[in-house]
Formats: structure tokens, C-alpha cells, sequence
């Protein structure tokens, strides 16, 4: 673990950078001192509700169908036992480690904000288990994303308590060993402790986060491979010209036009056909601020809502202390657990990324046909004996059927439960988890357009502009250019994955100049 940073957690100014710091094991997290009192405060709410033995839901009755179950109070902490146990439920595939983590730094900063009433030895102990690097075995699939993702996180909330299991250089291992071994005792879980730790929306904003970390880079560097495929295709730069983005000033759109401009504005190749006699470009390209604009503003919402989700208190019930008028309206039973906000936003954005699929596919199919491109059909070196790229674009349109069927909005889909008395859940687990699925595709397809972009850019004597003729030198490091057909799958799958993670948009941006991300639009 990297002591080099340390993220303050007080449930008001996490951001999803840090989210990713954690996650990557490249900071550790510590309990900022403003946030103590709003615990402290919260948790007096709870032990006086005890001592006046008041009944409240979460303290001290049963869940969910059950709240009207008066439980003793030699019961409470058997009852939070419980509680954890019966939901710790989740099967499927396990979450990887970075996942957990995001999982296990958003729910330690919802506890912080300091409406919870959670035991300050929880908090300390899911901080202990961050920075020790002691990961719960969660697997992937429970949650109904209401009330929040409740058997994912009592996957979490038993290795707490020394039940369940971590994992350890990915293999399984009971907690009560990993504890020994590290000389930690178990937290004995008091009243709402359990209910505190399990009802929220921790899983599913760890999905969205990963994806929003991601796309980050990738849709901008979909712009540029959306310049390098200009370039190849020899296409005007006209329809970015700020004039026509200010008739129509959606931010998205002003955004990518500006980033256009500022990719080929020095293009010795468009200004060689500055003149010509082509009128208008195919829709792929020409409307290209319109569309990549559309996803830049799906992309900035779920940011958005990424910012204020992650510093949210998301369980039920909440505690609003009130000192000097103490009762039972300190103690608030609510739906902030509900992941729908979270739910419709993934969606929104995995129908923008097949969006974004659907037009570079087209872009592909464009370079690749000699009658409109004016280039070497399907750029082999010898047309008819080589097929050239031409199974690339099949792969696209495999990858892109594969997000056309992540599409459709899991949200569509709720189901009720508990006996009706949860009658309506918001399957925000799944939308970001198909969101996260959703950016991998992406990836793919983006690298099968880039691929061909800079095969036909081999075609030119020109050089292209600053930025594009970098990203191709880039490309170049994994993509050989054509000397007779080969496979290529490897360098499809290798440039796929540099996409996503590789930092190849810091290198151009410190090279040639930083591409806008809207900051004057939005």
C-alpha cells in the first residue's frame, strides 16, 4: 500500500479520482477529524433510542416485510448478526479487487457523512481493511439496486465481523485467518451496525465509477481516432466551423467541434484539398460533432452524477440529530437506498456508447470501399489475391452486435420483493455493470477503426496533422503497416486494451497540446 497519498474521507469531497487511487492501492484513506463529530452525533441518536427504549425501524424491529417485529434488547446484536449472514446471499463470478475497493472506500465515505449511526469501530475497522490491503470475496451478482445492493456489500460486511472470506493473491481464504495473522480482532456489531454497513449504493457506483474512469480517456481519444479517419478519408473540416455550432449551442457539440479544430487545424493534408469539389461528407463524418457531441454530454452527466452519488448517504434509516429536541424525528425512514438515478444514468450512457460504436463503424466501412474512398479496396496491397482489413470491419460489427444487445436499459426491469412491501427495485447493479461491460466493446471497435485509419493514412505522402500523426506513431508501436495479409487479432486485442488503459492520450496531450473537455460549454 502507498503511503504517498492519503485520501480524507468526510462523506462531502470524495472525488471518483481518488475513488480510483484507492482502488488501485496507490493511496490510503483516512477518516478526516471533521467528519468524527457528525459520527459521533448520529451514533448518541441510536444509543439514546436504546436507552429510552423507543421502537425505531433498523434499531431495533425486524426488516424490510418484518418491520413491525419488536425485537428485545437482548436480541439487537443477534439481530444485526443475522441480518448479514441471511443476505450475504450474492453468487456469480467474484468481484476483482479493484472493484472491491471502489466498493469498500464509497461505502466507508456514505458512513462518514455522518448519518448513519454506525459504531465508530466499524468505520475504523472497513479503514483498516482498506489500507492492510484485506479484501472481501464478494461475488458479483445480488443486487436488485434496492434496498441498495444488499447481498454484494453483506459479502463485505462479514469479513468485518471475521466471518466470511477475503481474498488473497486471488485465492479464497477464511477471514478469522487473514485477522490472526494480522492480529486484528472482529467488530461485535451493536443496534442499525449491520443495516448501516449492507444498505446502500456502493456496488453499483463502484461499476459506474470503473466505467466513468475509463471513458474518461477513451472518448477522447475517439476523437481522435474520428480525425485520423478524416484525414485518411480526406474530409472537410467545414462542418466544424464554430459559426455552425453557435447556431445550434448544445455544449457536447461545441465541444467536439472545438476539439476537431484543434486537431486538424494544421493538417498539411486538409489544407491540400482545401479547394476541391466535394461538396458534403458522408453523415459519419460531417455529423460527427452532432453525435460524438450527444455522447460527450451522456458522458458529463454521468459524471455529475458520479460526484454527488459517491458522497451520498444511501441507507435506511437516516439519523438528522437534533440535541437540543431530541425524539423520534431525529430518525428518518426514507428511499435514498433506491438506485434508479444510478440506474437510468448507465443506461443512458451504454445506448450512447453503442451510438458511438454505430458511427465508427460506418467511418470503417467508408475507407474500406474503393467506389467512395477512393483507396485500394479494403486497403490490401494486392486487391483480390489479399483480402486487406476487410474481416476488421466484420470484427467491428461483431463487437458492435455485442453492444447493440447491451442497449436495451436494465432499468426497464424491476421486480417486487420482501412480500410487496419492496415493490419496486432499480437494477442500477446491472446498468453499471452493463456499463462497464458496454466500455470494453467500445474499446474494441475503436481499435478496429483506428487500424484502418492509419492503413490508409500509409496511402498518403502528406503528413497529417500534429496530433494524428502522433496517435499513428503510437498505433505503430503494436500495428505494423500491411505487407500482405496476416492476422491481426492480437494487435486488435493488445490496441484495445492500450485504449482503455494505456495513457496514450497524456503522451499526445504533452506532445502536441491539451484537446478541450468543454470547460467553456458546460
Amino acid at each position: 500500500m502507498s503511503d504517498a497519498h492519503i485520501v480524507y474521507l468526510d462523506g462531502e469531497t470524495l472525488t471518483p479520482a481518488e475513488v480510483i487511487m484507492v482502488s488501485r492501492q496507490q493511496a490510503s484513506v483516512e477518516v478526516s477529524e471533521d467528519a468524527w463529530p457528525k459520527i459521533h452525533a448520529a451514533r448518541d441518536v441510536v444509543d439514546r433510542i436504546l436507552v429510552e427504549n423507543e421502537t425505531v425501524y433498523g434499531i431495533n424491529t425486524g426488516f424490510g416485510a418484518l418491520v413491525h417485529e419488536r425485537i428485545s434488547q437482548d436480541d439487537l446484536a443477534q439481530l444485526q448478526l443475522n441480518l448479514i449472514r441471511s443476505h450475504a446471499t450474492a453468487i456469480g463470478p467474484a468481484m476483482d479487487v479493484e472493484a472491491v475497493r471502489c466498493m469498500m472506500v464509497i461505502r466507508l465515505n456514505s458512513l462518514c457523512k455522518g448519518h448513519s449511526g454506525i459504531h465508530p469501530d466499524c468505520i475504523n475497522q472497513l479503514a483498516t481493511y482498506l489500507n492492510l490491503g484485506i479484501h472481501p470475496y464478494v461475488p458479483r451478482i445480488g443486487s436488485l439496486g434496492a434496498s441498495g445492493d444488499l447481498a454484494p456489500l453483506s459479502h463485505l460486511a462479514l469479513t468485518l465481523i471475521g466471518e466470511g472470506e477475503v481474498l488473497i493473491n486471488g485465492m479464497q481464504t477464511p477471514t478469522s485467518e487473514v485477522l490472526e495473522q494480522h492480529e486484528i480482532f472482529a467488530v461485535s456489531l451493536t443496534a442499525k451496525d449491520g443495516l448501516s454497513l449492507i444498505n446502500g449504493t456502493s456496488q453499483m457506483c463502484s461499476f459506474a465509477i470503473l466505467a466513468h474512469q475509463l471513458l474518461g480517456e477513451l472518448l477522447v481519444l475517439a476523437d481522435v481516432i474520428l480525425a485520423t479517419s478524416m484525414e485518411a478519408r480526406k474530409c472537410s473540416l467545414t462542418p466544424s466551423n464554430p459559426l455552425v455550432h453557435n447556431a445550434r449551442p448544445h455544449p457536447g457539440q461545441r465541444t467536439i467541434a472545438q476539439r476537431l479544430n484543434t486537431l486538424l487545424a494544421d493538417s498539411p493534408i486538409m489544407n491540400s484539398h482545401a479547394d476541391c469539389d466535394r461538396v458534403q461528407d458522408p453523415y459519419s463524418y460531417r455529423c460527427a460533432p452532432q453525435v460524438h457531441g450527444a455522447i460527450w454530454e451522456a458522458y458529463h452527466r454521468l459524471d455529475e452524477m458520479i460526484r454527488i452519488e459517491i458522497n451520498s448517504a444511501t441507507d435506511n434509516p437516516l439519523i438528522f440529530p437534533s440535541p437540543s429536541q431530541p425524539g423520534p424525528h431525529e430518525v428518518v425512514s426514507q428511499g435514498n437506498f433506491h438506485g434508479e438515478i444510478v440506474a437510468m444514468v448507465c443506461d443512458s450512457m451504454t445506448l450512447a456508447l453503442f451510438e458511438l460504436g454505430s458511427i465508427s463503424e460506418r467511418r470503417m466501412d467508408q475507407m474500406l470501399d474503393p467506389s467512395r474512398s477512393e483507396l485500394p479496396a479494403f486497403l490490401a496491397q494486392n486487391s483480390g489475391l489479399e483480402s486487406g482489413l476487410m474481416i476488421v470491419q466484420y470484427v467491428a460489427g461483431a463487437s458492435l452486435s455485442e453492444l447493440h444487445g447491451r442497449a436495451g436499459p436494465r432499468t426497464a426491469f424491476s421486480t417486487s420483493t420482501s412480500a410487496g412491501q419492496e415493490d419496486h427495485v432499480s437494477m442500477g447493479a446491472t446498468s453499471a455493470w452493463n456499463l462497464l461491460e458496454a466500455t470494453q466493446h467500445l474499446s474494441e471497435i475503436l481499435a478496429c477503426e483506428a487500424m484502418i485509419a492509419c492503413e490508409a493514412l500509409e496511402q498518403e505522402e502528406l503528413k497529417p496533422a500534429p496530433h494524428v500523426h502522433g496517435f499513428k506513431g503510437l498505433l505503430r508501436t503494436i500495428v505494423k503497416p500491411l505487407d500482405g495479409d496476416r492476422s491481426t487479432s492480437k494487435e486488435l486485442i493488445e490496441l484495445s486494451h492500450q485504449l482503455q488503459n494505456g495513457g496514450w492520450l497524456a503522451r499526445l496531450e504533452a506532445e502536441y497540446g491539451r484537446l478541450s473537455r468543454g470547460e467553456d460549454f458546460f
